[in-house]
């Protein structure tokens, strides 16, 4: 990880709010923005924040999401995610979170994120998927 991922620094995502990012269980009329979609974009934008400053090799993992929906947004309109660095512990990476669309703040929150050596997880998630199978077969 390199010294530029500090605190304050912040990334922006902005895209308009299609079909498959909504709610659909209360039929078309109520189509919009789904709670877990927003959780997801959220976490994208942490994750993009953080390769932009992670060394070879390293990429990150969510570990913690903190999330309040506080308006809808309707499909076709755009959204913006803004995340900002809160605070680095180690490999521990802490963010504010902010969404808003055309007309409203739509959702506020956190997110923590733990940076990770590549070639170490696939190792860690080989010996899981091992002890599986031993465990299954």
């Amino acid at each position: 990880m390199k010294d530029s991922l500090r605190p304050g620094v912040t990334r922006v995502n902005r895209f308009t709010l299609d079909r498959d990012r909504t709610i659909g269980f209360m039929g078309e009329e109520a189509r919009t923005y789904a709670t877990p979609s927003m959780v997801l974009d959220i976490e994208h934008t942490c994750r993009e924040l953080i390769i932009a400053h992670a060394d070879p090799g390293e990429d990150s993992v969510g570990m913690e999401v903190a999330v309040k929906h506080l308006a809808p947004t309707l499909m076709g309109m755009n959204i913006e995610v803004t995340v900002r660095v809160m605070a680095v512990e180690g490999r521990k990476v802490f963010f504010e979170a902010t969404v808003k669309d055309d007309l409203d703040d739509v959702g506020a929150g956190s997110h923590t994120r733990f940076v990770v050596d590549k070639a170490k997880t696939f190792e860690r998630l080989k010996a899981t998927a091992a002890r599986f199978a031993a465990r299954s077969g």
